[in-house]
């Protein structure tokens, strides 16, 4: 580090398989709009998910392109929806899936957390049984033995006894576990008012401000909008 350089310290976003991309992209969006640094692990199943959910693909030679594009699509599928965002990108920095030599493998690596936004049942398996078969499992199990905040945003319905065991397991360790639910009581509207329910709940056990939805103040009817007649 330079003279006055404050040392970087990321969050680890883990994006697994499962359905659920928009969540992944709400998240990051509103880490590097609240000027928080990331590191960013795309595992080989979720490129498929991305393609098939937004079209986009997410490829290691253009991650930066790629990510721009897919962070500026709404929810609903628009793309250039957002923006906000680009002047933020510096603040990332990719790792492939496959590079177990990378630094969120080492604990000695320093970050603030991991958010695993969506965590599949695959990847919620892999971390509750310390597999570490990728990069993202790797990081997620360095986050539990460095006693670091995990977030594990679980996208599965129904769940079976084995998924709810490991979860158990999960919660046990420390970590977080977030099911991927939209709540309505914050008056949502669109599609991406649900999507961005999810996303400020995982930012909030991770302790991370955001304004992405309305909070509950106590009163009844609080979040209604429009003619409830």
């Amino acid at each position: 580090m330079k003279p006055g350089q404050t040392q970087r310290r990321p969050w680890i976003v883990g994006v697994s398989g499962a359905s659920g991309t928009p969540y992944a992209a709400a998240v990051l969006r509103s880490l590097l709009e609240a000027g928080e640094s990331v590191d960013l692990v795309v595992s080989r199943a979720s490129r498929l998910t991305l393609l098939d959910e937004t079209g986009l693909p997410f490829r290691d030679a253009h991650w930066r392109d790629d990510l721009g594009a897919w962070l500026a699509r709404g929810a609903d599928g628009k793309p250039g929806t957002f923006t906000a965002f680009e002047e933020h990108l510096d603040a990332v920095r990719h790792w492939s899936a496959g590079d177990l030599a990378a630094g969120p493998s080492s604990g000695s690596y320093p970050v603030k957390g991991m958010l695993i936004v969506p965590a599949s049942t695959a990847c919620v398996a892999g971390v509750a049984l310390g597999l570490s078969k990728d990069l993202l499992q790797r990081a997620a199990s360095v986050t539990l033995k460095e006693r670091r905040r995990l977030v594990v945003a679980v996208r599965e319905t129904p769940l079976n006894g084995q998924t709810l065991r490991h979860l158990v397991a999960l919660d046990d360790a420390g970590a977080t576990v977030v099911p991927a639910s939209p709540a309505f009581y914050a008056g949502a509207t669109h599609i991406q008012d649900l999507v961005d329910f999810v996303a400020g709940r995982v930012l909030d056990a991770a302790g991370v401000d955001h304004d992405l939805y309305r909070r509950w103040k106590g009163e009844l009817g609080g979040g209604s909008r429009g003619d409830t007649t």
